[in-house]
């Protein structure tokens, strides 16, 4: 049997090290020519392995001021987000628009705030939500939305924590136009949304070749991204022209 304390210090739970853990990979990810959208990726990710959300989504703000979903950790996920944009409804853009987070216990009890959204996300197999702003300061960039499959009233510390893991995200977006002084936020936002664009054309390019479904597809992508070193739109963009091949796993 595994000694647990010769593994992390004594006293820290597991959750904790693993929290500690992804911090440090999340900061490792922020160097000058990093992928913004592996970036958020990984954070929707995480947020769903470590705050028992069973789903999460990320958009961000695009140069015409509206939002875009820019990850998600399922296809039944990212289609509630695009719903929510589609209906103008929805715990996201409330957040958005207050620059504060949004909770919602039970869906159900909130038909009345967003009708459309509630009615989706119920059935999607959603009941519960937290919506957490991107932002910094003054400026809002985006939001981060989790989703839970029963009603439940969401523990503050993982409001906190997912707002952590929000503000990585702020911060790694303008940390990208810290670097290039001469650019503007939204041209760097733009990129981004642009390079999320190309990946949902390689996902359904790769579900039709390999017989797989959108979700499937999406992890291939990723894998082959990581096992070559390549950034995930380099690797979506050589799969749309043509130019690469990629086996199912």
């Amino acid at each position: 049997m595994t000694n647990s304390s010769q593994e992390q210090p004594s006293g820290v739970t597991m959750r904790e090290h693993a929290l500690a853990e992804t911090f440090v990979t999340l900061a490792d990810t922020l160097v000058d020519d990093y992928d913004v959208v592996d970036l958020m990726q990984r954070l929707v990710d995480v947020s769903v392995s470590l705050l028992g959300a069973q789903a999460a989504g990320l958009l961000l703000i695009d140069q015409r001021g509206g939002l875009t979903v820019v990850a998600s950790s399922s296809e039944e996920s990212r289609l509630l987000e695009v719903f929510q944009l589609q209906t103008n409804q929805g715990p996201c853009l409330d957040c958005v628009a207050a620059a504060a987070a949004v909770s919602c216990g039970d869906l159900m009890a909130e038909t009345h705030r967003w009708p459309m959204f509630a009615q989706a996300a119920a059935e999607a197999g959603f009941r519960s939500v937290v919506a957490l702003p991107l932002r910094l300061r003054s400026e809002v960039v985006g939001g981060l939305n989790l989703f839970y499959t029963q009603p439940q009233e969401i523990p503050s510390v993982d409001q906190r924590i997912g707002q952590a893991f929000a503000d990585v995200a702020t911060i790694g977006i303008l940390q990208q136009r810290a670097m290039h002084r001469g650019a503007l936020l939204a041209e760097q936002l733009q990129q981004a949304l642009n390079s999320r664009v190309t990946i949902e054309q390689a996902k359904g390019v790769l579900a039709e070749r390999l017989g797989v479904d959108m979700g499937q597809a999406f992890g291939a992508l990723r894998r082959h991204a990581r096992n070559n070193n390549m950034k995930l739109t380099d690797v979506a963009m050589a799969v749309v022209r043509g130019e690469l091949s990629i086996e199912p796993a």
